[in-house]
């Protein structure tokens, strides 16, 4: 175990250097991330080696892999660094004006497209310095638990691969900040003119051919739940992994399909697909924003999500 004078003797960077290679794989690449030469890494790697007494990084043809002591090591020095950069993040005053930091968020696609807008006004406006990273985020296959449904993201969240993640939930470990955007429910999309519209029955709606969203092309929803509970069943001819592609699908289509309510208004009038109520019940969700509660003293992390709310929450509630 390191002593106290043993570790005023260490190098930080060699820690960042680490990080870069476990992720990059890549002398070369790792050299591009952090604005080194390659050779500069190479003697950075000894430097580890001889910290760790292992060699951590095996070269091979195609760049380098992870020792096993390397990858037992990962998952600490990560998360070391990712609390010195909290540390070092509220230091110094958060200015959006001036500030050039890039943020990661994490959410739906169907979400992604109602709160980005606004976002990319809001920045554009007062912000202009400031980026941002759009990951699609997808529940775990299977699973019906929240917790165990979204422990990717939650497990991102903690290592701060991910500032935020947006998810349709209200069950949110109590180490996690969770703030509300909006309420969401569905609707029945499909092309104008289809004729679903003008005769909107249950009856139609079972007769129709429909699209449905999973990444994994299981045609089995919960749309398929409600209509269990009332006795009928439909015909699923066609699963997207997204949905832009499902709007995308129903304007070429007869196919119709549940999609969120605000993903429809905002996009279905750009691709000549309108949308109805369903004839049937469908249970409608929140959509939070949620990030580590230890995250929260980051001055920049808690304008975004002012961002987030004040621009996303009035997107959804008007419709506009």
């Amino acid at each position: 175990m390191l002593n106290q004078i043993d570790l005023s003797r260490i190098d930080l960077n060699l820690l960042v250097l680490f990080e870069a290679v476990f992720e990059q794989r890549h002398v070369g690449r790792t050299a591009e991330r952090l604005n080194l030469s390659p050779s500069a890494v190479s003697h950075g790697l000894g430097r580890l080696r001889r910290l760790f007494n292992d060699p951590l990084f095996m070269r091979t043809p195609k760049g380098v892999v992870p020792t096993d002591r390397a990858v037992e090591l990962s998952a600490s020095i990560a998360d070391a660094l990712a609390r010195v950069r909290d540390i070092v993040s509220t230091a110094a005053p958060f200015d959006p004006a001036s500030s050039t930091r890039r943020f990661t968020i994490g959410a739906p696609d169907g979400v992604s497209a109602v709160f980005l807008p606004p976002l990319l006004e809001r920045l554009r406006a007062s912000a202009p310095g400031i980026d941002i990273s759009l990951r699609q985020l997808l529940p775990a296959q299977g699973e019906t638990a929240p917790d165990r449904a979204w422990r990717e993201a939650f497990a991102e969240l903690e290592a701060r691969s991910l500032d935020v993640a947006i998810m349709p939930s209200d069950e949110i470990p109590a180490r996690f900040h969770r703030q509300l955007l909006y309420e969401e429910d569905f609707v029945i999309a499909m092309r104008s003119g289809h004729p679903f519209a003008a005769a909107p029955t249950l009856d139609g709606y079972c007769q129709a051919q429909h699209l449905v969203v999973s990444l994994a092309g299981d045609p089995h929803g919960f749309v398929d739940e409600a209509l269990l509970r009332l006795g009928r069943s439909r015909r699923v001819a066609l699963t997207v992994p997204n949905f832009m592609f499902a709007i995308a699908a129903l304007a070429e289509s007869d196919l119709i399909s549940a999609i969120p309510r605000r993903f429809a208004a905002l996009l279905g009038p750009r691709f000549g697909v309108v949308s109805l109520d369903p004839p049937l019940p469908l249970p409608g969700f929140r959509l939070n924003a949620v990030t580590p509660q230890a995250a929260m003293a980051d001055a920049g992390l808690a304008w975004l999500l002012d961002c987030l709310d004040t621009k996303a929450m009035r997107q959804a509630e008007t419709g506009a």
